[in-house]
């Protein structure tokens, strides 16, 4: 597909499951129009790439620029045109007007029965779903569709307050009285309330040291909610604490491994979001997250040097391809910095690394020190 530069005003973004089921009509009008002019009708969806974004400190994530993909019918196209047209309106009459959900595996095998223009295989729906929602200027969630993946854990002094999916009766979760394990981030958020008096959320990547956090009750000692990410985080994931964060007005700290992807995948998604996500990242960036650690000035404070790993060629691969492109890491001389000298290093160092000291350092020692420092990377 052809990419061009949009001239045209995008319209304010569907708010409710009734705006996204009038916009996809508005979508199929103007096909109808099209055919009925003898014209080749044609649907234009922004490009989602890290090139066609910028970042935005003032709004603390990745704004999508003006630059779109025109399909249209051709005899080269018309099966993923067809797919189109289909996805749309299957996604209108079958989830928005009934009110409906449907996970990715499913839109896959409901096209089963849509003859010529079924997909052969899953990818091809997934992707053209995520141009569907970019075109929308929506979360692919309110028009019905669910993730497969889980959202992530959470415990600490917080009530959460979920609904009864089929009595709509309100049910309390206390995060804080769950033994030991915790409760699981579900795939829709938007419905949840919350309580707390917590003083900030910690956001932690591996489920080992979330697990070790939870098994200490450190939550208590620091007043702090915890949650896992376990790897980069789900949107589920990253919708909750954005919400959550906004809601009780709570500052968001985050703790992964001192690595390029630690850093470049896991938190910046986290924080401002991704390029091929740039049209739903004001929904799920949480643009007042600080980086707690781990850092590369953390090897020598906290006398690390034989705890390291050595860079893989990926991973230098990874640091220096931020460092020239990615327009987060280049607005901020702090990660800059950090890349950097963990090039010069030559060496990553994982979170599990202060168990060096002692199981517990990182919760006795470690943790407390930072945030007694109170200083973060941006």
């Amino acid at each position: 597909m052809p990419a061009r530069r949009s001239s045209r005003p995008a319209k304010p973004a569907p708010k409710t499951r009734e705006e996204a089921s009038a916009r996809i009509r508005e979508v199929g009008d103007a096909i109808a129009q099209d055919i009925k002019k003898k014209k080749k009708p044609s649907l234009v969806f922004p490009v989602r790439s890290l090139a066609n974004v910028r970042y935005d400190p003032k709004a603390g994530h990745f704004e999508m620029l003006g630059r779109t993909a025109t399909r249209t019918l051709s005899t080269n196209t018309v099966k993923t045109f067809a797919q189109s047209v289909r996805l749309l309106a299957t996604t209108k009459t079958d989830l928005l007007d009934k009110n409906d959900i449907a996970g990715k595996r499913e839109v896959y095998y409901n096209s089963k029965s849509w003859g010529e223009c079924r997909f052969d295989e899953q990818p091809e729906s997934d992707s053209l779903l995520d141009d569907i929602e970019a075109m929308l200027g929506v979360n692919r969630e309110l028009l019905g569709y669910i993730p497969e993946e889980r959202g992530g854990d959470v415990t600490g002094p917080l009530v959460v307050i979920d609904q009864d999916s089929v009595r709509g009766t309100p049910i309390r979760i206390d995060c804080a009285r769950l033994g030991s394990g915790a409760w699981s981030i579900p795939s829709r958020v938007e419905h949840l309330r919350f309580e707390s008096k917590a003083a900030f959320i910690l956001v932690i990547e591996t489920a080992s040291l979330f697990q070790r956090l939870v098994h200490h009750r450190y939550y208590e000692k620091a007043k702090c909610i915890l949650i896992s990410m376990s790897g980069v985080p789900t949107r589920a994931c990253r919708r909750f604490i954005r919400r959550l964060a906004d809601d009780r007005k709570l500052p968001v700290l985050v703790f992964t491994d001192g690595d390029p992807y630690g850093y470049c995948n896991i938190y910046r998604t986290l924080k401002v979001g991704s390029g091929q996500a740039a049209h739903i990242n004001s929904f799920f960036c949480v643009p007042q997250a600080h980086y707690l650690g781990v850092t590369p000035w953390d090897i020598k404070e906290f006398h690390l040097e034989d705890a390291t790993h050595p860079l893989e060629e990926a991973d230098i691969k990874r640091a220096k391809d931020a460092l020239k492109n990615d327009p987060f890491i280049r607005h901020h001389k702090e990660w800059q910095d950090a890349l950097n000298l963990m090039i010069k290093l030559g060496v990553r160092i994982e979170q599990q690394a202060f168990a060096k000291h002692g199981l517990n350092y990182v919760l006795e020692e470690y943790l407390p020190r930072k945030l007694k420092k109170g200083v973060f990377l941006p």
